[in-house]
């Protein structure tokens, strides 16, 4: 090794200290815009696209729903849509298999797409049942002094 071939060694060795950026995730940001006709929806489309990282956009005018797929934080594509005036907030319909209690107030929603509910935190804990225990036990398989009547 001569000394061009240290030189090089060293200087690898140094550029790979230095800070390395973050390489971002490829994800898809869907958001739920309110969009009245086709130069909404355009518009919306051209405000996306030119998000840094954007590499997809697609609405969905009847769905009030645009989806955005690239190396984008969600922060940065609501605040590009909100840019345009129009009421925006990240989509918050997900299949109602995926929640726990799809019938609540707080999770049905009329206006959301067929098979779909809102995204609620799943807050129920065991001691937050709409029956109480005792009810539970005096009708019991396993209780012997249940009621009679089973």
């Amino acid at each position: 090794m001569g000394v061009q071939g240290t030189l090089e060694y060293f200087s690898d060795l140094l550029s790979s200290t230095k800070k390395k950026k973050k390489k971002k995730q490829m994800q898809t940001v869907a958001l739920k815009i309110r969009m009245d006709c086709e130069g909404c929806a355009r518009k919306v489309k051209h405000v996306l696209s030119d998000v840094k990282g954007a590499k997809s956009v697609e609405v969905d005018l009847k769905q009030q729903k645009a989806t955005v797929t690239g190396y984008v934080e969600a922060k940065k594509v609501l605040k590009a849509a909100q840019s345009t005036k129009k009421k925006v907030e990240l989509w918050p319909y997900v299949p109602y298999t995926m929640v726990a209690n799809p019938y609540v107030s707080q999770a049905y929603d009329k206006k959301a797409p067929p098979n779909m509910v809102r995204k609620v935190a799943d807050t129920a804990n065991l001691s937050e049942t709409t029956v109480d225990d005792r009810y539970i036990q005096i009708f019991s398989d396993e209780n012997p002094n249940a009621c009679s009547i089973m």
